[in-house]
């Protein structure tokens, strides 16, 4: 391969194939992890309590573990096999990691992480009537969303979205509703509402789907994600006006797409965005981190968003990992993920886990518009209730942020937070459908802060 420089921008020559490229910019490179061949796919992040950053990387025959803490000394501390996979997806709640993969009988894996860096141990695989694989998951609060695979079932509407409940145990969950209206590749939560994108034109849409009551999940709304419907995934900024959509389509390019959701019933198309100077990669998943959003774009590779002005997304950096190409082909970057540290990881399908840090961050990530200034735990609501309440909590700081349930005996009846938290004013819809009726407290550990309250629950 042989490269020629011009002020900032070289060109690759590879077969005769002349491709314009952008060096990488604003972005350093701390370390590439490539120990398990070609055929990665999704990563994610994990925050230990004691503040230990660790990269999860999906891989062809299971799931790696990365300490990416100390940047000098990158490196894998475990491994968990599992079946043959090209598509291997994972999220954390607790100290516990979940991945599913569209291999056959894969299931969902759950890996315990409380012995890292020393080990990671296959704790439970679970299965329900006809389940056996799933093509993504996603996670938000005490509940895990299986998407895509044949997590539902219903014929041409199979592979809708299924709940599932971590509340009593998370190695041993139980499964709550389903929506299989349509096909859910991927989906995101926000205050028990479902953002699902149904990635098949048709329909090609996002819809949005009502979760407050986990046994019973109603369509709130939907609209197509035109022009060129395809939408892969979605994320929402702080302002939650706006939400962002990928389109996964090789012909024309998918797009980066914002939307403004503000009035459901008449979801508008603010604008697109592509990376700079490239107009022919397609971008795959998108990441929000307060006003930070960061891109798998494919062929064009890791790239990172300034979206403080969310309907104007302003790139900041980017760290190409693919750089032999930029065409329309589905290759390099899968997934990213950004740690409370800044630094930032991305899956390339052929070069394994890339690890990066902005070169000149933008100050604070805003997750929140009112940080509040001090820990607080707020009486739930209603109270008494049957069988949900709303619980609100503060935390000034980052921190994490752990909320248990006990019955009247003082024994631990739930778990409904246990992960790292950007400061912010949060809300937690607890459903306790499966108590008997009874006084119960709920208490707040976090970063030395430590509350406790009394609720009644009245069936």
């Amino acid at each position: 391969m042989k490269k020629i420089f011009f002020t900032g921008l070289f060109l690759l020559v590879v077969s005769s194939q002349v491709i314009s490229q952008l060096q990488n910019q604003g972005t350093v490179l701390l370390s590439q992890k490539d120990e398990h061949g070609s055929g990665y796919s999704a990563c994610w992040g994990y925050v230990a309590p004691n503040g230990r950053e660790y990269a999860i990387l999906g891989c062809n025959t299971g799931t790696a573990f990365i300490d990416i803490t100390v940047t000098n000394n990158i490196q894998e501390v475990a491994f968990i096999s599992g079946v043959t996979s090209g598509w291997r997806e994972m999220k954390v709640f607790s100290n516990y990691a979940y991945v599913v993969s569209e291999g056959t009988n894969s299931r969902l894996q759950i890996m315990n992480l409380q012995n890292l860096p020393a080990s990671v141990t296959l704790a439970n695989t679970y299965s329900y009537t006809g389940y056996t694989r799933t093509h993504s998951i996603s996670q938000s609060g005490q509940y895990l969303y299986l998407n895509g695979g044949n997590n539902t079932s219903g014929g041409s509407n199979a592979g809708g979205v299924t709940i599932i409940d971590l509340t009593g145990s998370p190695v041993n969950p139980t499964k709550r509703g389903s929506w299989s209206s349509q096909y859910v590749h991927d989906c995101r939560i926000v205050n028990d509402t479902i953002y699902a994108a149904n990635i098949y034109n048709p329909p090609g849409t996002i819809s949005v789907i009502n979760a407050i009551n986990k046994d019973a999940l109603s369509t709130v709304a939907s609209w197509q994600n035109n022009p060129n419907p395809f939408p892969h995934n979605c994320d929402l900024p702080p302002d939650r006006r706006y939400i962002y959509t990928t389109d996964e389509t090789s012909s024309p390019n998918g797009k980066l797409k914002v939307w403004n959701k503000s009035n459901l019933s008449n979801v508008t198309l603010v604008t697109t965005w592509q990376p700079t100077g490239i107009t022919t990669a397609i971008v795959h998943n998108v990441e929000i981190n307060g006003n930070i959003a960061v891109v798998a774009h494919y062929t064009a590779g890791i790239r990172v968003l300034d979206i403080s002005n969310p309907t104007s997304p302003q790139e900041i950096g980017w760290y190409d990992t693919y750089p032999s190409s930029n065409s329309s082909s589905f290759s390099g970057c899968w997934g990213v993920f950004m740690f409370p540290s800044g630094k930032i990881i991305g899956s390339d399908m052929s070069g394994g886990l890339f690890v990066i840090k902005l070169t000149n961050p933008p100050v604070g990530i805003n997750n929140n518009q009112n940080t509040p200034s001090a820990f607080s735990l707020k009486q739930n609501y209603p109270n008494p209730f049957n069988p949900s309440t709303t619980i609100e909590y503060s935390i000034p700081r980052n921190s994490f942020v752990t909320i248990r349930v006990f019955d009247a005996l003082g024994k631990q009846v739930g778990l409904i937070a246990d992960e790292f938290k950007y400061a912010g004013n949060y809300k937690i819809n607890y459903d306790a459908g499966k108590l008997a009726s009874g006084i119960y407290y709920y208490s707040i550990i976090a970063d030395g802060y430590k509350e406790t309250r009394k609720m009644i629950l009245i069936k």
